[in-house]
């Protein structure tokens, strides 16, 4: 990934002489993938109130202690790169969109949080709210391969889990249901495919391979490989395919399917 990224930007650098000086300081000047993610999301973060030089050593601190985060990072281009029509290179993914910066932003915030380094972790947290318009809880572990497609307007809460593979639109609540302390969020598994502006509330668990539509509120458990549409939201087939987040097929499942058990999830491998 890094070897691609710099003849990404050195194509750039051919053909848009006015971004040479962004592709240089981004990516060009970096030695490896570690630099490059650490420059653009301390870039992204810098105010007057967070140094630039401050927060390029706090992410490369994280990224040397946790080079897990680079494989995931790869793994979440990669998959914006399958599924988004609107993806035209990983350089653009890494720069541009605001859903996978954040998501890289909060997984440095995780392991803050993890390495109770509380404080620092809500800072990452709060900045990126302000930044990018998506409000993730660093105490919320996220799998690979994760796709936030615009990003806009989500929003995650404290004890809510998201699986590998998934894919969530803008505008989409994983929250609570009241002021109830303890665990009072939803638990996403692998390959669930959730549409614009779907709010899922409370302490439930959202089943591999599963289709929440675009403006569904989510009340109840959603079984393994099943669509559920409306307000509140209820079951009308199964997705037509094992993995809906990878096909991105909104609109398309199998109608008034008994039991959608029998299928088998393709992700999280």
């Amino acid at each position: 990934m890094f070897d691609t990224l710099c003849r990404e930007a050195g194509d750039v650098v051919a053909t848009e002489p006015l971004l040479a000086s962004a592709m240089h300081s981004q990516v060009l000047s970096c030695r490896n993938l570690a630099g490059i993610m650490a420059n653009v999301l301390a870039r992204k973060l810098a105010n007057e109130m967070l140094p630039l030089t401050s927060l390029l050593t706090l992410f490369q601190e994280i990224y040397q202690a946790h080079p897990e985060l680079l494989d995931h990072a790869v793994l979440d281009i990669t998959a914006i790169l399958e599924r988004d029509a609107a993806a035209e290179s990983a350089l653009a993914v890494v720069l541009y969109q605001k859903g996978f910066i954040a998501l890289q932003v909060h997984r440095g915030a995780h392991v803050l949080w993890k390495d109770k380094r509380i404080m620092m972790a809500g800072m990452l947290q709060n900045r990126s709210s302000e930044v990018f318009g998506v409000d993730i809880h660093p105490a919320c572990p996220i799998g690979h391969g994760v796709m936030f497609d615009h990003a806009t307007g989500i929003v995650i809460g404290q004890t809510a889990s998201v699986g590998n593979n998934v894919s969530i639109m803008q505008g989409v609540t994983l929250g609570g249901t009241g002021k109830t302390a303890g665990d009072r969020h939803p638990k996403v598994q692998h390959g669930v495919l959730i549409g614009a502006s779907a709010t899922v509330l409370g302490n439930l668990m959202i089943g591999s391979g599963a289709q929440i539509g675009a403006g569904s509120v989510v009340l109840d458990d959603v079984a393994p490989h099943t669509t559920v549409v409306g307000v509140p939201a209820r079951r009308v087939g199964r997705p037509r395919c094992p993995s809906p987040s990878v096909t991105l097929e909104h609109g398309a499942f199998e109608r008034d399917v008994p039991d959608a058990s029998d299928w088998q999830s393709a992700s999280g491998r």
